[in-house]
């Protein structure tokens, strides 16, 4: 029988669905991989704020502990999902000391849950020593934790919820041993002051009125950073020091003199009150130095990131790049600055003036300045360390950088990113209203300035500090982080 071209084509279009039908029933189309990028950035947020918290009370963690678990912190995060980062690389390999453990490829992770362990483990043993003086505010590790588990209970199956768990574990555990080996970081929270020689002598730091304490974490230069190199952890040299009224380092001691005067002048004119008001403003504002009180300074830049990740609605993955960027550059330039502080032993404002400015002006023989500890009760203190360069400054110039490299000159902020900084609303102790910031940059030069009508710090500690800062975040950015 003859069969006519329609048919054929029939049948063989039938033919090829029976193929078709068969070869499918052999084949699987695997879904999709839930990527980082795919979550939010709430685990974040959520673990931010239990270490603000659990900083401001943290004895013996100000300034070098905080940003060293900062910078673990973030960094084991940013490792334990990064193979769900398609586009990011994984740094591991640059620190031979760091053994990480494999990952499945093949497997699902749900990505939130791996952060959450990460941040549970490793809060849990970087803040230990708070478990029996704190126990309601430790235990907020655990209740974030469980909190969080609850809420990602419901976003996987039970199998790829425990193996989350379990990467996040292994990875925090593989980063906690590798910050246990750098014996000049690891616990140092325990013994702030250890023994110290300092050098005596007109210029040379010493422990300052009204409270004297002792040199805080002289030995923290010792300390190994992610990227900073070891000759960008000095200092350059500071002015050099002279009791002349005409030279350089007596110009900017009465600077500071003039300026904590003028805010401290009891009878003012209207234009001399408006400069007080706002010196006064800029220099609580930004302080943060007092255990009981506030967070840390290197905290601060994490509570600003905060603040920026929540306007913007940043995803899983760029809360993984930002806080792990910013943690590493507040490591690192923690141990330039007490490198460089510990080398030239610079004396602080207070002392000079005392000194020096007083042989001019009597009244000097009894200058404080601003800074108050309301929590020990003592009135016009500084910190504890020299003045050279300024830690302040430095985390300010570090954290400005990351947070410009992110936010700034980009397809949706091509310009500068403004800034209303929020970060004490509702304190009672200090005038704590908003202050808006045109820029990053602006961030870190009002707070490297508000050192100086504060009275602690003399110009040159604070611009040395920004550039030292802007130099360390420079040289994490610097790192292969993209493919």
């Amino acid at each position: 029988m003859k069969i006519i071209p329609h048919t054929k084509l029939h049948l063989l279009l039938a033919l090829l669905g029976v193929f078709m039908f068969n070869a499918c029933r052999d084949f699987k189309v695997e879904p999709s991989r839930p990527l980082v990028r795919e979550f939010d950035s709430n685990v974040y947020l959520r673990w931010n704020d239990v270490f603000l918290r659990l900083d401001r009370y943290a004895v013996g963690y100000r300034p070098g502990p905080v940003p060293n678990a900062l910078g673990y912190l973030g960094f084991a995060a940013y490792e334990a999902v990064a193979p769900g980062m398609p586009d990011y690389n994984s740094l591991a390999n640059l620190y031979p000391q760091l053994a990480m453990p494999k990952f499945n490829e093949n497997l699902d992770y749900h990505w939130p849950t791996v952060i959450n362990e990460v941040y549970y483990y490793m809060m849990t043993r970087f803040f230990f020593h708070m478990e029996i003086r704190y126990p309601d505010l430790y235990g907020q590790i655990a209740v974030t934790r469980d909190l969080l588990n609850t809420q990602y209970a419901n976003e996987a199956s039970p199998e790829v919820i425990a193996r989350s768990k379990q990467r996040g574990i292994e990875v925090a555990m593989a980063f906690y041993e590798w910050s246990r080996s750098d014996d000049a970081a690891h616990n140092a929270f325990l013994n702030p002051q250890p023994p110290y020689n300092a050098p005596s002598g007109p210029g040379y730091w010493e422990p300052t009125v009204p409270d004297f304490v002792h040199a805080l974490f002289p030995f923290w230069g010792q300390v190994r950073t992610f990227a900073l190199s070891e000759n960008e952890q000095l200092a350059r040299p500071p002015i050099p020091y002279s009791e002349n009224p005409q030279s350089l380092f007596y110009t900017q001691a009465m600077e500071v003199y003039k300026t904590v005067n003028l805010i401290n002048k009891p009878n003012k004119t209207p234009d001399e009150e408006k400069i007080a008001y706002e010196q006064r403003w800029l220099a609580e504002f930004w302080s943060d130095d007092i255990l009981g009180l506030t967070f840390s300074p290197p905290a601060r830049l994490v509570a600003v990131a905060n603040q920026v990740a929540e306007l913007e609605r940043i995803n899983l993955e760029e809360a993984a790049e930002l806080y792990a960027k910013m943690g590493m550059a507040l490591k690192d330039i923690s141990v330039g600055i007490w490198q460089s502080k510990y080398v030239y032993n610079l004396e602080r404002p207070v002392s000079y003036i005392r000194r020096v400015i007083s042989k001019t002006y009597p009244e000097a023989a009894n200058w404080l300045p601003i800074l108050n500890n309301p929590v020990d009760g003592f009135y016009g203190v500084t910190p504890a360390f020299p003045a050279y360069p300024s830690g302040h400054s430095g985390f300010g110039g570090a954290g400005a950088k990351i947070l410009s490299s992110m936010f700034e000159y980009n397809s949706k902020h091509p310009g500068t990113y403004t800034l209303v900084d929020k970060c004490h609303l509702g304190r009672v102790e200090f005038r704590s209203e908003p202050r808006t910031l045109a820029s990053f940059n602006d961030l870190a030069r009002e707070n490297a300035y508000s050192r100086i009508p504060l009275g602690v710090h003399f110009r040159m500690d604070c611009d040395e500090g920004i550039r030292m800062g802007e130099v360390a975040a420079q040289r994490i950015l610097e790192l292969p982080w993209k493919k």
